[in-house]
């Protein structure tokens, strides 16, 4: 055997050697998302919770982006785009609410050791999470007001909170179909919080009662997972604050606990729920 057949055959190295930044950096900007953190107080465990708080609003962002495409694939009946859309958002919902899990067992201790450094901040300031509970419904003018000082952030939300959300485009497409949705439903003040029809409960009872495998059935189901995960991130946040400052006044000057339990006790989409009680 010659000696140049004995030789290991080395994997071929991947080019090292750039201009500039890496095509990598490039993309991902991974050089400005590391260096985003910048902790105010001495302890370490405030990386934890800046770092995480940082990962949920880049999962929100996402998240606005797979329902925004859901409602603007609803609004032009291709509802198999809408479905792959709200199924995506299932596993970044399930990611997202991962999030909590660095977080959920912070005793008051340690939550107290950085919780100054928070002052008047809060995660109901967030203008990515607002526009997620817009598209779920849950719309308010007064939820824009934190954001004045921000012109471009205030003009989204409140663009975002005179359209339809992702279940008024549900429901206007139903309603194409020849479902009987009421007109007061159809014709309501988007910037207002959606309230539950008996009329719409009985179109969704309908769907359920026939074929499972209609369109329309399917969709529902995907926008159940998805309330059922929201269902979750909101219980999650309250167990992990709970755990972390009991029935504190939260910070931002929210009720703390009492909201989040108010919260968590609603569901989006609420007639996906109530209608099975009649199937």
């Amino acid at each position: 055997m010659s000696h140049e057949a004995q030789e290991t055959i080395e994997p071929e190295t991947p080019h090292l050697d750039f201009a500039g930044t890496t095509p990598y950096e490039d993309y991902v900007k991974a050089d400005v998302l590391t260096h985003l953190q910048h902790t105010l107080s001495e302890d370490p465990g405030e990386m934890v919770f800046l770092v995480t708080t940082q990962v949920m609003e880049l999962w929100f962002t996402v998240i606005v982006h797979e329902w925004e495409t859901a409602a603007t694939a609803l609004r032009e009946d291709r509802v198999p785009v809408a479905i792959d859309a709200l199924k995506r958002s299932v596993r970044e919902l399930e990611a997202l609410n991962a999030s909590w899990r660095p977080l959920g067992q912070l005793t008051p201790a340690q939550f107290n050791s950085y919780r100054a450094a928070l002052g008047e901040g809060s995660g109901f300031q967030s203008a990515m999470y607002r526009r997620m509970e817009f598209l779920l419904g849950e719309k308010s003018a007064s939820m824009l007001v934190p954001h004045r000082g921000a012109p471009r952030v205030h003009a989204e939300l409140e663009k975002a909170l005179h359209e339809p959300g992702l279940y008024d485009e549900v429901l206007r497409l139903l309603a194409r179909r020849g479902h009987a949705i009421p007109d007061a439903v159809l014709r309501r003040d988007l910037s207002q919080r959606y309230d539950p029809s008996p009329e719409v409960e009985a179109v969704w009872t309908a769907v359920y009662s026939g074929d499972e495998a209609d369109e329309v059935a399917r969709l529902g189901e995907a926008l159940t997972d998805v309330a059922e995960l929201v269902w979750r991130w909101r219980n999650d946040h309250l167990v992990a604050t709970r755990r972390a400052m009991g029935a504190k006044p939260g910070t931002g000057g929210s009720a703390g606990v009492a909201w989040l339990e108010k919260r968590a006790q609603k569901n989006v989409f609420p007639e996906l729920w109530t209608a099975r009680s009649h199937v």
